[in-house]
């Protein structure tokens, strides 16, 4: 079964779901879990901030990254398992392609993540994480679907 369980986190609440449905996973199979959450720190390094300073706006995205990698921690822990976090840095890349590299890099065999099943405008507007996974990884996905309620 599967060993090395990939959960990217971001402190949503389909995040959160696909967490405890990986934690559940885990805990069964006695695999190791991973869970990563991924700063784009681009968005500061060019333009629009000549009057901010960058470098302070990067430290500040990494440590909320970091409080949503304990919170994220704290859940599993309090689900009976003990994961390895990991902050992943992008710099204006695909966050899936960040998120694929480091799962494959790391030897997961299983990537479980969240979406909200957006179609239509929606989708077209926010663009799908979990879609560019699905497409890009060659391990198993599950996919844990939040419906809003």
């Amino acid at each position: 079964m599967y060993q090395r369980i990939f959960v990217p986190v971001d402190d949503s609440e389909t995040s959160n779901l696909a967490l405890a449905e990986a934690c559940k996973l885990a805990s069964e199979c006695h695999a190791q879990l991973r869970l990563v959450h991924v700063v784009d720190l681009a968005q500061f390094g060019w333009g629009g901030t000549e009057f901010l300073d960058a470098s302070e706006l990067q430290k500040s995205v990494k440590e909320a990254g970091e409080l949503v990698l304990k919170q994220a921690h704290e859940k599993a822990r309090a689900l009976g398992v003990e994961p390895e976090c990991k902050i992943l840095e992008s710099w204006g890349d695909k966050i899936a392609a960040v998120l694929v590299e480091d799962a494959s890099a790391w030897g997961a065999d299983l990537l479980v993540m969240g979406t909200h099943g957006w179609t239509g405008v929606m989708h077209l507007l926010m663009g799908s994480v979990a879609e560019g996974v699905l497409k890009l990884c060659d391990v198993p996905v599950l996919l844990v679907r939040y419906n809003g309620k």
